[in-house]
Parts: structure tokens; C-alpha cells; sequence
């Protein structure tokens, strides 16, 4: 391991504890995700079967495109 992996490792960890900020001050105001057009939800009486195909879609994209930016301007 050198210095890169570690500052690597870093980033990791501030993007991370970022989301979990997200998350726990507006976990409120964000319930839509998980309940997009496109998300399979089938409920019986003792079955539940989820699948959020648009919702991964979305954060499949939101992901790359980030990436995109990292690598185009880093």
C-alpha cells in the first residue's frame, strides 16, 4: 500500500459519512425513493416481494455520472 491507496480510503469514508448525514437529516422528505414508476412490489397475505429496478436504474446513472465527473476533472 502506498499514500494513494490511503487518501483513497479517506474519500471513501467522508463520501460515505456524507450520504449518512443525507440520510438521517432528510430521511423525511426523501420516501420517493424506493417508490418509482417501474418498481415491482407484490404483497399477499404472507408474502412481500420487492424489487426497485427504476430506483437502481437511477442510482446506477446518478453514480456513473459522477464518476464521469471525477475522473474528467481529477
Amino acid at each position: 500500500m502506498n499514500s494513494e491507496t490511503g487518501k483513497w480510503v479517506i474519500g471513501i469514508g467522508v463520501i460515505i459519512i456524507l450520504v449518512g448525514i443525507i440520510i438521517y437529516f432528510f430521511h423525511d422528505k426523501l420516501n420517493w425513493i424506493g417508490r418509482l414508476p417501474g418498481d415491482i412490489r407484490i404483497e399477499k397475505d404472507n408474502f412481500r416481494f420487492y424489487f426497485p429496478i427504476t430506483t437502481m436504474i437511477l442510482l446506477s446513472l446518478l453514480g456513473t455520472f459522477i464518476i464521469w465527473l471525477i475522473r474528467k476533472f481529477f
